[in-house]
């Protein structure tokens, strides 16, 4: 690979359409621990902070909700907890909520997995710290699907009361169900700069990479299948997710490597936007 992304890059704004904007937001509140910033009657911004939009829903006319493993398109987006203690009481309150809770022990963090009313995916996990994550002798790092400690992170959080999504939590990465791995591989890598942090496409049809060094700030799969359809317009899932550059210049670069490409990134509030290979909309920001 001729190019690299900043190391510096960051995941921003997520923005989600849904069916039900009312219950979309009860369930972000309640059961995830945003936020709300602003609400209107079809579009709502929802914060961590109370100052910066971390999630956007849209409530879309004549909504079709998407089955899981469909489509193209959203398989989940992680929010990243800063400490294990906080995942313990996120735990504590996803079990007090009912909802059926996934969950993975990936060696360089630890992760639960729920799914929103319109079938969008949701991890909350916490990483490990990075020092301790070991990479295999082709340079991937290593990486699975064992059990959490399920007692250890509530002890972890003990009577720490929940009351949301603690400050410090960021858009840790996010995860898609593409059409083509290798044709997906050669966009975010051989374009835009990623590196490969571990390419798990003979045995998982996935590849995870990042910039930076970081386990992922992207995962890919095909477990929608080989050729996935895109979703419809009125289908729920993703509108668009947000890679955030350092600065102008560095957008500039990735800018001009994808039109060097035959892709057109057009400009949209102070932003770029392009379309990937799997019809996903990239939003390119500039942190300065």
């Amino acid at each position: 690979m001729s190019v690299a992304l900043h190391s510096d890059i960051k995941l921003g704004l997520v923005k989600l359409k849904v069916s039900n904007l009312e219950r979309s937001i009860r369930f972000y509140q309640e059961v995830v621990g945003l936020q709300v910033l602003q609400a209107g009657s079809t579009l709502a911004e929802l914060t961590v902070d109370g100052r910066h939009p971390f999630l956007e829903l849209e409530e879309i006319p004549n909504a079709q909700i998407t089955a899981r493993r469909s489509a193209a398109g959203l398989y989940h987006f992680a929010i990243l907890l800063p400490t294990r203690k906080d995942l313990g009481a996120s735990l504590r309150n996803l079990i007090e909520s009912g909802i059926h809770i996934g969950q993975a022990d990936h060696l360089v963090s630890e992760a639960l997995y729920i799914t929103d009313p319109d079938n969008n995916g949701i991890e909350i996990y916490c990483d490990r710290p990075r020092d301790t994550w070991r990479r295999d002798a082709e340079g991937n790092y290593i990486m699975a699907s064992d059990p959490i400690d399920w007692e250890g992170l509530l002890s972890e959080a003990a009577d720490m009361p929940w009351s949301g999504l603690p400050a410090g939590t960021t858009m840790g990465h996010i995860h898609f169900h593409v059409r083509d791995l290798q044709v997906s591989k050669h966009f975010y890598c051989d374009i835009l700069g990623f590196d490969i942090a571990a390419d798990a496409s003979a045995t998982m049809r996935a590849l995870f990479i990042s910039a930076g060094g970081y386990h992922h700030h992207i995962g890919m799969n095909l477990w929608a299948g080989q050729n996935a359809p895109v979703t419809a317009p009125n289908a729920t899932g993703l509108d668009y997710y947000t890679i955030v550059f350092p600065n102008a210049d560095e957008r500039r670069k990735a800018i001009e490597r994808l039109q060097g490409a035959g892709f057109s990134p057009v400009e949209q509030d102070e932003a770029f936007v392009v379309i990937d290979p799997s019809g996903i909309r990239l939003k390119m920001a500039s942190g300065a």
